[in-house]
């Protein structure tokens, strides 16, 4: 058991990416490719590996904060939006394709609904946490 929180969270991100590549579940859909990740984004992400590269993010996320929701990763993913001669304002990223990833991880048996103290949101199952700390 290894706490993956001291791995530099780059090199961690595309192991787990690779490594999530073999799962059927976690397949990038046909419209992602088009879509922009934000309304500050002026283009579609470009990288064909973009779809595993978000997942291995946010299941890091999920190991590293216990509970989130799809509010807080979009707050988490978002930007700054260029305004032209207006100065520049943070938005949120879009929330589908991170609804999308979390129903995703849900089917493989990763992560699963939660609520505790009144707050809602998605943590990671025993199976989920198993499989992260397997990477190193």
């Amino acid at each position: 058991m290894t706490d993956i929180i001291r791995f530099n969270p780059q090199e961690y991100n595309k192991k787990l990416a690779e490594a999530l590549k073999n799962i059927e579940e976690f397949e990038m859909p046909e419209w992602a490719g088009f879509v922009k990740t934000s309304s500050s984004k002026e283009r579609p992400p470009q990288d064909l590996d973009f779809w595993y590269k978000r997942v291995a993010s946010i299941l890091r996320q999920l190991y590293k904060n216990n509970l989130v929701g799809v509010n807080r990763l979009r707050t988490r993913y978002g930007s700054k939006k260029n305004r032209g001669m207006k100065p520049e304002r943070f938005r949120k990223a879009g929330g589908k394709i991170i609804r999308t990833i979390l129903q995703q991880a849900e089917k493989a048996g990763f992560v699963e609904k939660a609520e505790i103290k009144k707050r809602k949101g998605r943590r990671l199952t025993e199976k989920g946490k198993q499989f992260l700390e397997e990477i190193k």
